[in-house]
């Protein structure tokens, strides 16, 4: 199946950068794009659609998140992470059911379909149930069992590793590669020594992806310091953890030794300014990450700390934040939270010819729309999609050639049997 898209603006990159094409044409066949540019191939096309007044632009990657809990949308609003994870969080996380989490995922993956999201990282429980929400929807994600040991002993620790292997197994590289499996130890104050290094060393024993989380705040920062007389990124790289491939959510408190050990390991740091704003954790100081190389991306985290999975906001955020505790302007640009919210997203979750609209990569992309009165005039469309542009601006979601989302309709979901299930996993959850 070959698709031509005409009269389109395009978001090109490459190394310096991205930058626009004025009325293109981009060429997809099968799961690749075949052509762009600005002539008209002469090749025939089965079906051709016009998009004008339109941009078309890379998908982009989420790439931290607990997509199940949008069924805890907005818990705990107004608590410390703390008090939010083991007073709001974990008693209703303690309810959910294998059907529960397969309600959560489908409602998270048409949430971020609708808002431009091509692809997620996500840790959770029951994720076998999210991988299948995942293949039936079309887009694609990076999944993972978090591993989790709060004592030395713990007899569950044996068996959540067990699941995460089992995944790691059946599913890593399921729907020709549109699901990945990745490793996951949940954070340094949830687990223990020996089950992290276990763990770690079987992560690189079968070249996985670990993904963890690190320093969210300054509290469980100095708790590990205190504990161990280190602080959580020695810890989790004197125990392995970063021996193979992995990134890091948060970083909010990284001390400058801290940042050393990610760039010299390569750990990729994924930025949610919105989630540690709610929860009052602060931010990370992304232009120091940036200056020494690391790679840097973006995620929303869950819904319950968020409250929502909208990339446009975290792309937002990330761009004008740090310019203003920097009370530098340039500090970051509309350029660079683009970056991070695409070709630094497919580098970290190790998708090859992922995150860009080129000729052999997977035709991964959307379409904003550009009639709108907060989308004119287009001075510069790469400052636009970072200040102006919302999720709701999307009116194409295409992953692998393949459209899943167009100006609200869903081409691979059914979004009534979810809504129906949702009033049903609701009830259970919290009662009429």
């Amino acid at each position: 199946m070959k698709t031509l898209y005409c009269n389109a603006d395009v978001l090109l990159y490459r190394e310096q950068g991205f930058y626009v094409l004025k009325n293109a044409y981009v060429g997809v066949e099968n799961d690749r794009f075949c052509y762009v540019g600005t002539e008209k191939p002469a090749t025939p096309y089965d079906r051709i659609t016009d998009m004008r007044n339109k941009l078309i632009m890379p998908g982009l990657y989420n790439c931290h998140t607990h997509a199940p809990m949008v069924l805890l949308r907005g818990i705990g609003s107004g608590l410390p992470l703390d008090k939010w994870l083991f007073e709001a969080v974990f008693p209703i996380e303690d309810k959910l059911t294998p059907e529960l989490i397969s309600t959560g995922s489908d409602l998270a993956i048409a949430e971020m379909i609708a808002g431009g999201t091509v692809s997620f990282s996500d840790m959770y429980f029951f994720p076998e149930k999210t991988v299948e929400s995942v293949l039936k929807s079309g887009m694609k994600a990076n999944i993972s069992r978090p591993v989790q040991a709060f004592r030395p002993g713990d007899p569950g620790a044996l068996s959540r590793i067990r699941e995460s292997v089992a995944l790691f197994n059946s599913y890593h590289g399921a729907g020709s590669g549109r699901v990945l499996v990745d490793f996951c130890i949940h954070a340094e104050y949830t687990c223990n020594e020996e089950t992290v290094a276990q763990y770690s060393a079987l992560c690189t024993e079968l070249h996985g992806n670990m993904h963890i989380h690190l320093s969210e705040t300054e509290k469980e920062h100095e708790a590990c310091k205190a504990k161990y007389g280190k602080t959580p990124a020695r810890w989790f790289f004197d125990l392995g953890a970063f021996d193979s491939r992995a990134f890091a959510a948060h970083c909010v408190t990284l001390e400058e030794e801290d940042m050393q050990i990610l760039k010299e390991k390569n750990v990729s740091i994924v930025h949610n300014p919105t989630s540690n704003l709610k929860l009052g954790s602060g931010f990370a100081p992304i232009p120091k990450y940036l200056d020494l190389g690391i790679n840097v991306a973006l995620g929303t985290d869950g819904a319950a700390s968020n409250n929502n999975l909208n990339m446009f906001e975290e792309m937002h955020l990330a761009g004008i934040i740090h310019n203003g505790y920097e009370r530098n302007a340039t500090a970051i640009s509309a350029n660079t939270v683009l970056e991070m919210a695409t070709v630094n997203g497919a580098a970290l979750q190790g998708r090859e010819q992922c995150g860009r609209i080129e000729v052999g990569c997977h035709a991964d992309f959307i379409a904003v729309d550009l009639d709108r009165p907060h989308m004119t005039p287009q001075l510069d469309l790469p400052a636009l999609l970072v200040y102006s542009a919302g999720a709701g601006d999307v009116c194409l979601t295409v992953c692998d050639g393949k459209e899943l989302y167009k100006n609200g309709e869903f081409y691979t979901l059914d979004i009534e049997k979810t809504r129906f299930d949702l009033v049903h996993a609701l009830k259970e959850l919290y009662g009429d």
